[in-house]
């Protein structure tokens, strides 16, 4: 990160006082709640640092007044014990974890060594009394918050004084003259100080500056985002608009064709002969007018579930009537691949209260799937009812002997408009989508399907939802679910 902190500080002297701050001494005396935020770590590390070296940049101060001092006395003892006690302030940090008090211990020890020296050296003349302002500065750097506190102590840490010196007057304990070395001395050791607070300030300006550009860069991706959520909105609107139409303008020739040529095909059935050939055309278009009219009704029974997905017609019926209607659909399309039906219901007349034409479709769905991908083989449907402390669960699964599905490729069953091998349109047809609508029927009616396989010994695709579904407790939020099930069937698949 490049800082310019401008010309009296250059880039490589604000990195290298970073990289002083950013060692592992200095990273010792950090709490872990403190490593959190990005601005307290760093006020911490300054803190540390100006702590641990200002004692060292002070001890010239402390030898100058061991020098002119007459004898080791109390004031000298105060002063330089004073001094070095800044030392213990990073440890108060790193035990208590409160950049509060450690700053406030700070702030009132800078004010007391200076009003002490102030007092014993020099009075109003001390070279000891600008680091009362210092200290003062201080305050307000690390407790910016709280800012009335800091005038507060100070004022009282004034009055204090005052009224201490108005009580016994100052003594004489070094000549003035013998503290001029010590001014410059104080003076220097102060600059010294307040850079380091200046590069840390530099630092934090240039640090604000980029989460600012950052922000605003994020204001404008948002406002972007939102841009593209309203085209989105309005192109799924069209979109629906357009389905809704497709859905009458499709199916209406389409069955006009398969209604004409089933009559045809049963006004020529009589005929032999040369005609023969006329009436296979015949029967071509037919089945391919059927499977057109499939296709379609997958694409547009998709967008009819996205955008009815809280339109549930619940009803009670048995799984007896269930299985009749839907073997009355499925039957032709296993047995067109020579395979057999083999039907499992422990009991017929166990009642079940959910959508009916939902859930038959789905269970054509998967079985349709399984009569396309097996060929002399078997087929099973298995309904039954689970009961449960909470609730019953209505059990269903298709399996089948076919061709089976790779294991890498079972996530991708249920995603709309993709088929587990690529070839596999080419081979059997399809649009891939009949088990992308059985997972949102799944979903929409409170439950989930999952499927599992072996490659070349079949697949098996189960279905479990609530066998008594109520009005008050369907899935009303079946959009937002859809990706969560979507997670947990592919899971399961893996």
């Amino acid at each position: 990160m490049e800082i310019n902190a401008g010309p009296m500080w250059p880039a490589h002297r604000i990195a290298g006082t970073k990289d002083m701050m950013d060692n592992a001494i200095i990273n010792w005396f950090i709490p872990e709640k403190i490593i959190r935020g990005r601005t307290n770590i760093e006020m911490a590390r300054i803190f540390v640092f100006t702590h641990l070296f200002g004692p060292v940049i002070a001890q010239p101060m402390a030898i100058f007044l061991y020098i002119v001092s007459p004898e080791i006395n109390f004031p000298l003892e105060v002063m330089a014990t004073g001094i070095y006690s800044f030392l213990t302030l990073p440890f108060v940090l790193r035990y208590t974890g409160n950049m509060v008090v450690s700053a406030l211990l700070s702030f009132q020890g800078l004010a007391a060594i200076s009003l002490f020296g102030t007092y014993y050296y020099g009075g109003f003349s001390s070279p000891f009394l600008p680091w009362l302002i210092v200290s003062l500065l201080l305050g307000f750097f690390y407790l910016s918050k709280k800012a009335y506190l800091v005038i507060g102590l100070f004022a009282a840490d004034i009055m204090i004084f005052l009224g201490f010196l108005g009580w016994s007057g100052l003594p004489n304990t070094v000549p003035l003259e013998d503290l001029r070395i010590l001014a410059w001395l104080s003076i220097v050791a102060a600059v010294v100080y307040m850079s380091w607070m200046a590069l840390y300030y530099a630092r934090m300006i240039a640090l604000r500056t980029e989460l600012e550009i950052e922000a605003e860069r994020f204001r404008t991706t948002q406002r972007e985002l939102e841009k593209a959520r309203a085209v989105a909105e309005q192109i799924n609107h069209h979109r629906s608009v357009f389905f809704s139409k497709m859905s009458h303008e499709l199916r209406t020739p389409l069955n006009v064709i398969i209604g004409y040529s089933e009559i045809l095909l049963e006004d020529t059935a009589d005929i032999a002969g040369e005609d023969q050939q006329k009436i296979k055309d015949l029967g071509r278009i037919n089945k391919a007018g059927k499977h057109l009219l499939s296709l379609v009704s997958d694409v547009l029974d998709t967008n009819t579930i996205e955008n009815d997905a809280h339109v549930l017609d619940i009803a009670e019926f048995t799984l007896g009537e269930l299985i009749d209607e839907v073997i009355a659909s499925a039957l032709p399309l296993i047995e067109k691949n020579n395979n057999r039906l083999n039907i499992e219901c422990p009991n017929r007349n166990e009642t079940v209260r959910t959508d009916k034409t939902k859930l038959r479709q789905m269970l054509i769905n998967l079985m349709s799937n399984s009569g396309k991908f097996t060929n002399h083989g078997k087929v099973t449907l298995h309904l039954s009812i689970e009961k449960g402390i909470a609730d019953d669960q209505l059990h269903a699964f298709v399996s089948d002997t076919g061709i089976g599905i790779a294991e890498d490729a079972l996530p991708k069953l249920f995603q709309e408009y993709i088929q587990a091998d690529a070839s596999i349109s080419k081979q059997y047809g399809g649009t891939g989508i009949g088990l992308a609508i059985t997972r949102k029927l799944s979903v929409l009616l409170g439950g989930e399907v999952t499927a599992t396989s072996k490659l070349g010994e079949g697949a098996r695709f189960t279905i479990d939802i609530p066998a008594i579904l109520k009005p008050d407790n369907k899935i009303e939020t079946a959009k937002e679910t859809t990706l969560v099930q979507t997670d947990k069937t592919q899971a399961k698949a893996a």
